[in-house]
């Protein structure tokens, strides 16, 4: 047996499960109407994206992608915010701007992901980095598809991540397919964790479904990143059960491969050890899907009740405030040099600039 407590062990299936319930009731919400625009979920991922968020510490970071509600649960997001995101309410994380999973929370180390999968992952270096400068002992685990490693933005930051040794964990989600498109259409490679050797760092591949496989090998990574030894490459081999999107029913998909991978569920998989091992015992399971119950409903209910957007904050936060931009040296120099210096509070232009504005006004 693991050598996690019986309380981690019921953590872990709780998070699991409430992970799925909630895309689930957004699944339904979508179909009914309620939620506009593209849905994605992650029914298949959960083990992945649960047991890699369960490794890390306070201070640490988490550059997550849209599929990773999971690892949002295990680092502080509450399901009500979620809800209201998803229903676009003025309230959600993004005010209403947004209605999928676009979001972030810097409180909680939660650095919002950017639509163009593979885009996020040199903002993953930045904070890495920015840790090292600061030295501290945090690290970043990042993650992105098995489509996004095509992308030039995976080559630039594991080039950028490997000659600086940064503390990131990168986390490819190997689902089978960049949309519509198997793996074997898109690599010459059999594992995608082989692309770490091109930048002389660590990869490996593991079982996405096995949840304790996932945590003992991201665990090992994060400590490895944490020691100042640079990144390492996590591939999890698992499987996206419904499509990209609410709208693609992925009939591309063999039945007989989604048959194989829907009897590895990693829900499923994880009860099962659970019952062997004596901890998920049927009151507890009875209790566990109450209480997992009750929160997907309070979250629902809550972000039903809350207001709408504003149509009157429209351009807040999207456009800069009208005004002045200052001028550091006199207005009639030979050679004026602006910055971005105006002072929001009032409006005005600085009226003193301290030298390191003025060495930001030189370059």
């Amino acid at each position: 047996m693991t050598s996690l407590s019986r309380e981690t062990l019921s953590q872990i299936y709780f998070t699991m499960r409430l992970t799925r319930a909630m895309e689930d009731r957004i699944h339904k919400l979508f179909l009914q109407g309620r939620i506009v625009g593209g849905v994605y979920t992650a029914q298949g991922h959960e083990a992945t994206t649960v047991g890699a968020a369960m490794t890390l510490r306070d201070g640490d970071c988490i550059v997550p992608q849209h599929r990773d509600l999971g690892m949002h649960l295990v680092r502080g997001t509450s399901p009500r915010a979620v809800m209201c995101q998803w229903l676009a309410r003025g309230n959600s994380p993004t005010l209403g701007r947004d209605g999928q999973m676009h979001i972030g929370d810097m409180y909680h180390g939660i650095v919002p992901m950017i639509s163009m999968l593979g885009a996020s992952l040199p903002v993953a270096c930045g904070v890495a980095l920015t840790m090292k400068m600061r030295k501290r002992s945090s690290v970043v685990l990042a993650s992105c598809g098995d489509g996004a490693t095509n992308t030039g933005a995976f080559h630039e930051a594991l080039n950028l991540a490997s000659v600086q040794k940064l503390p990131l964990v990168l986390i490819i989600e190997n689902n089978g397919y960049a949309y519509s498109t198997p793996t074997y259409k898109q690599f010459a490679l059999q594992d995608l964790a082989e692309r770490a050797r091109a930048y002389n760092i660590p990869g490996e591949s593991v079982d996405g479904n096995d949840v304790l496989a996932v945590m003992e090998t991201v665990r090992r990574a994060v400590v490895h990143a944490r020691s100042g030894n640079g990144p390492v490459i996590v591939e999890c081999k698992t499987f996206r059960v419904r499509g990209h999107s609410e709208a693609d029913k992925a009939d591309y998909v063999p039945t007989e491969l989604r048959e194989e991978w829907l009897a590895k569920d990693p829900i499923q998989r994880f009860e099962t050890y659970l019952r062997e091992q004596g901890v998920l015992t049927p009151a507890l399971q009875a209790e566990i899907e109450a209480k997992i119950k009750a929160v997907v409903e309070d979250a629902v209910a809550f972000a039903e009740r809350s207001p709408a957007p504003d149509g009157a904050t429209v351009t807040d936060d999207v456009f800069a405030p009208d005004g002045p931009i200052a001028i550091i040296g006199e207005p009639d120099s030979d050679n004026p040099r602006y910055v971005n210096a105006l002072d929001r509070r009032t409006g005005k232009p600085f009226t003193t600039v301290s030298k390191a504005e003025e060495a930001v006004g030189r370059r």
